[in-house]
Parts: C-alpha cells; sequence; structure tokens
C-alpha cells in the first residue's frame, strides 16, 4: 500500500467530514443563487433593461423573474446580447469574456458561441472540487490516489477572435486553464491536447500510452472508446488493463453511456466504475454521488439557478419545441419521473436560458438526475413522439435479444418510393447482423413501449427500414460532414434531408448490396 495514495485519500476523507452542511432546502439553496446572480449583474445592460434592482426588492424573487425576463433560446440570446458582448463590456455580465466557447452540440457547426466569464470558469472547478468530495463514498483503492487522469477534450488550441478573445469547445477551455501544477497529474498534457487533428492527437496518445500510469479517464464514450482500441491495436494489448492495470474510473458524459457498456467490458481486464458528468458549454451541472448507480447529483451552489419546463402538456407542442409562454417549475415543484427541459440561468451571463436537453429527477433528497435526451432528438414527424430515451432502450433490448454490441445509430423520417413515411435507421456494428430481423424486432419493441408510435404506425408511419454499417464507415461520414474529434456529440435524430444525405454516402461506400 502506496503511503502517499493512503494520505492523498485519508485527506479527502476528512475535508468531507469537515464540510459543514448548510441546513437550508434546495429551494432556498436555488433562490439564493438566484439572488447572487441578479446582483452581480444589476449594473449591466441586460440587468439595467430588466430592471434587477427593483426585482431584487420583490418578495417572492423567483415569481417576478419569471414573469418579467423571457425564456431565450441561442439565437435570440445571441442577436440580442451575445454578440454585442463580443465587442463591449458588461452586457449580460459585468466585464467582458476573455473566452466564447464554440458549442458543438450535435449538428458540428461552430457556429455557436457560448460565453465564458472567470466566474463561469471559476464555478466549473467548484463543481469539480464538489465531485472529489464525494470520492469517500466510493471504496476506491489507494493506488488511485496516486495514478494520473486521462482528459480525452477537444483541441485546447484556442484561435484568437477579431474583437480579441479567444475561442473553442468547452473542454479545450478548461484544459487551456488548468494551473500548471495540474500538469503533474493531468494526461495526456497540454502539448498533445492542443493538436487540433484528431487522429494524430490519438496517435500521440497511443505511443505515449506506455509512460503514463493512468487511474482515471474522462471523455465522451464514443471517443474514448475509440481512443482505448487504438492504444489496444498500437501495443498489441489483450485488453487496456495490460498497460494501465491502475485504470479504476471511467467519467463519462454527452451521451448517455449504457449503448456502451458492453463495448467498454469488452476492452477491460477488470471492473470499471462508471461515473456520469453533466458538464456542456453552458456549465458542470450534475456528477454521479454515490456507488451503484448513474444517477448525478445536481449543483445547487455553484453559479446555476435551474427552471424546469415540462416536456409534454403545458410545456412543449407535438414536435417537441418549447410553447410561446411555457409552465416552468423549480426545484420544490417537480416530480420523479417526468421528463423536463432544462432551462438555466448561469454566471456566463445567460439567462433562462433554453440548455436543449431533457433531464428527469430520480430523487428528490438528494436533489439526482438523469439526462434523457436532447429536444432535438424527438422524432415526431408523423406522431411517434419517440425520445431519445425510448429509442436507445429499444435499441439495447434488440441488440441483446441478438446478441450484438450496437452503441451507435441514427434515425430520420423519410418518403420512400411510393410517397408514404418511413423510419430509415441506420446501426453502427462490427458484428454480423441481420437487417430485416433487427427492423422487425425493433419495430415491435418500440410499438410495445410507446403507445404513440403503435398508433402512428397503423397509419401515417407505413414501415421501417434498417441498414447496417460498420464502425469505420461511419467514422468515415463522420469525418466528412466534420463530427469527428473529442468532444462531439454523434448525431442520432436527422432531418430527411440529412439522413438521405448520410445514406447516399454509405451506398456509395459499400462495395456490396446493402442489407
Amino acid at each position: 500500500m502506496s503511503l502517499i495514495g493512503t494520505l492523498i485519500k485519508n485527506g479527502i476523507e476528512l475535508n468531507q467530514k469537515l464540510t459543514f452542511q448548510t441546513g437550508k432546502s434546495a429551494a432556498e439553496l436555488q433562490e439564493e443563487e438566484l439572488r447572487k446572480l441578479m446582483h452581480k449583474a444589476k449594473d449591466t445592460a441586460f440587468g439595467k433593461y430588466y430592471g434587477f434592482t427593483t426585482l431584487l426588492e420583490a418578495e417572492d424573487l423567483i415569481a417576478v423573474y419569471q414573469q418579467t425576463v423571457p425564456i431565450y433560446d441561442y439565437h435570440q440570446m445571441h442577436e440580442d446580447w451575445w454578440g454585442q458582448q463580443q465587442k463591449y463590456p458588461d452586457i449580460t455580465w459585468p466585464g467582458k469574456p476573455d473566452f466564447f466557447a464554440l458549442s458543438s452540440g450535435t449538428t458540428g457547426k461552430s457556429s455557436k458561441r457560448i460565453p465564458i466569464t472567470s466566474d463561469f470558469i471559476q464555478s466549473m472547478r467548484d463543481v469539480g472540487t464538489s465531485m472529489v468530495k464525494a470520492i469517500p463514498n466510493f471504496d476506491f483503492p489507494e493506488h488511485l490516489f496516486e495514478s494520473e487522469i486521462l482528459m480525452l477534450s477537444s483541441s485546447a488550441d484556442l484561435k484568437r477572435h477579431e474583437e480579441g478573445h479567444l475561442e473553442g469547445e468547452i473542454s479545450g477551455i478548461n484544459v487551456s486553464n488548468f494551473p500548471d501544477w495540474y500538469g503533474m497529474f493531468y494526461r495526456p498534457g497540454k502539448e498533445i491536447a492542443a493538436i487540433s487533428d484528431w487522429d494524430e492527437r490519438i496517435g500521440r496518445i497511443a505511443e505515449e500510452a506506455p509512460n503514463w500510469n493512468i487511474g482515471v479517464i474522462a471523455g465522451i464514450p464514443s471517443w474514448v472508446l475509440l481512443m482505448l482500441q487504438t492504444v489496444i491495436r498500437k501495443h498489441g494489448l489483450k485488453h487496456i488493463h495490460e498497460i494501465w492495470p491502475n485504470l479504476t474510473v471511467y467519467a463519462s458524459g454527452g451521451v448517455a453511456f449504457e449503448t456502451y457498456r458492453k463495448d467498454f467490458e469488452a476492452i477491460s481486464g477488470q471492473p470499471i466504475t462508471i461515473m456520469d458528468t453533466y458538464l456542456a458549454s453552458e456549465g458542470f451541472f450534475s456528477y454521479t454521488a454515490r456507488p451503484g448507480a448513474m444517477d448525478m447529483e445536481l449543483a445547487l451552489s455553484h453559479g446555476y439557478f435551474y427552471e424546469f419546463v415540462p416536456f409534454g402538456a403545458g410545456g412543449v407542442n407535438e414536435y417537441g419545441e418549447l410553447l410561446e409562454k411555457p409552465v416552468s417549475h423549480t426545484l420544490d415543484e417537480v416530480e420523479l419521473d417526468q421528463d423536463y427541459v432544462l432551462i438555466v440561468s448561469s454566471c456566463a451571463g445567460a439567462w433562462r436560458y433554453v440548455i436543449g436537453d431533457t433531464i428527469k429527477f430520480t430523487s428528490l433528497d438528494p436533489i439526482e438526475i438523469k439526462i434523457t435526451g436532447r429536444t432535438k432528438f424527438f422524432l415526431n414527424v408523423v406522431g411517434s413522439q419517440l425520445s431519445e430515451e425510448k429509442m436507445d432502450e429499444a435499441i439495447l433490448s434488440v441488440s441483446s435479444s441478438m446478441n450484438v454490441r450496437v452503441n451507435e445509430y441514427a434515425v430520420g423520417a423519410i418518403k420512400n418510393e411510393s410517397g408514404d413515411y418511413i423510419h430509415q435507421w441506420v446501426i453502427v456494428t462490427d458484428q454480423n447482423v441481420e437487417a430485416l430481423q433487427f427492423a422487425n424486432q425493433l419495430d415491435e419493441k418500440l410499438k410495445d413501449a410507446n403507445k404513440n408510435y403503435a398508433v402512428a404506425r397503423s397509419k401515417a408511419l407505413s414501415g421501417i427500414n434498417v441498414k447496417v454499417i460498420n464502425k469505420e464507415l461511419y467514422y468515415d461520414y463522420l469525418e466528412i460532414t466534420k463530427q469527428k474529434g473529442g468532444q462531439l456529440k454523434t448525431p442520432k435524430v436527422m432531418s430527411e434531408e440529412k439522413m438521405q444525405s448520410m445514406i447516399q454516402f454509405v451506398e456509395s461506400k459499400l462495395t456490396v448490396p446493402s442489407l
């Protein structure tokens, strides 16, 4: 047993014991956060426009805030406020941001620019510290505490904008702001992290892998899996623990993990604890804080005020789009197992901002959530009302039934040669899969799980089609559509145009008839 590892572990456990609880409810903590945010921003252009100084005197602060400030999506916030914040100080938050995050989202476009303030960077560090304080809840071995952390981020080579600020994806901005002492245990290090070409960066990681003692890996599952498989091939390994025997924890994030679990188990020589995180361009919102679950504890006192719009009646229309004036709940009003669209006000100068994710509460004491999907991943062209969560569950069920591993897929509603709508699925796996059998089982599973889908299948949705492709072809498609990289979330629900384009690309590359 290492003395250093023991000392570090004991120090973290002592810190956890000395962290005193406030005794305040989650709702009270959240009202405090909103008050702090509004007070800090009251002299900004946004704060003056909406009269924050006056609102702060109200008896029911949350109610008047919701009545006065509208809900903003990115387009509205950028056009009205953030576009000016690139040029002038004190627009939605005091000062002028040194960084803007180019949000990758699920489209691969870099058009969204999210302001990253110094207070915002500190808030993400504070949430990370809270996550570390939860480590004693897990029975991790001492050697973990003297190993290194491999964070598979986007490129840390930030670009200077003509207005003077630096731009890049949020993970790259975080890496570029790591203090020098963090370099003692952060891998792959700033030099490799700054390599912009994805394949070159992964190649360098694979080369350096034998020199590192990795205990923790963090990143989006699809790209972490690809990186680990590259390391294994490079060094002729049976599994990743042959080169990193102390690998104990994988901090997932960005997308649902379950469709990747079997592939991670296949390349591991021993069990790995999976911890989920919710870290987006708009904030570090939650993290797994206890063993045996993937649910995430919501960060309540870290510069964020949350609201929750029901993903259903009173909140969104039949296409998953927010109503003009939707019902918006606070933490003391939410219910378990109800899908909500997440709305955030933050120390980045975001106010009642639509993140684009749907979440549900799995516990109200403590406050724990899980991400159930993206509002854009709501497939309802012909009334099928399929959420990402329902699609993931169906893919997992059919994959298990057919004894195959499928962790990537795409689907879109397109018209067939007869002019009728079908759901076109593209299933990604390196195993042999009988497409028609997969399609039939998937269809039946979705009918059983979703009555709206079953009704659609009896009316406007005439059928489904499944095309099976291997991972190499899938990554080729991501590369040509500029969606390849460490923090890019791969698309699941596509428009008819994009799905037709994907099918055309796939068929142009296949040398045998498609299934």
